[in-house]
């Protein structure tokens, strides 16, 4: 069974700073991509940005400039850095690991895909 347990989350003011970590646990199996989402009270859930098979990222254009996925499979765990916060950045952020690798798959049905528990982020004016 794959895990996935995001941590790092918080306030933080306008222009601030956070990086959300996500540790993969359990048996993983390639042709996976690792994503970030997130989801508001109220708004749709939002695909912030996909880590493809090859590394290459894709970014949201609401994050883009602003967000760094990467990862670092020594320690199987995926990061998102988020600078320059806004408010509207407000969010539960989850991690994801699926067969689909663009964004767009992370706004979807997720059924098929292992998703953590979330992280919260507050970001106030």
């Amino acid at each position: 069974q794959v895990r996935l347990m995001e941590s790092g989350g918080g306030s933080v003011q306008t222009g601030g700073s956070l990086r959300l970590s996500c540790v993969v646990s359990g048996k993983t199996q390639p042709g996976y991509c690792m994503a970030w989402f997130r989801q508001a009270p109220g708004k749709e859930r939002e695909a912030v940005a996909v880590m493809e098979t090859d590394g290459r990222p894709t970014y949201a254009d609401s994050v883009k400039g602003r967000f760094t996925i990467s990862q670092d499979n020594a320690v199987n765990t995926l990061y998102l850095q988020m600078n320059n916060l806004e408010p509207e950045d407000t969010a539960m952020y989850y991690c994801a690991r699926g067969l689909g690798c663009y964004i767009d798959y992370y706004a979807g049905n997720l059924d098929y895909a292992y998703v953590g528990q979330g992280t919260q982020v507050t970001v106030s004016s």
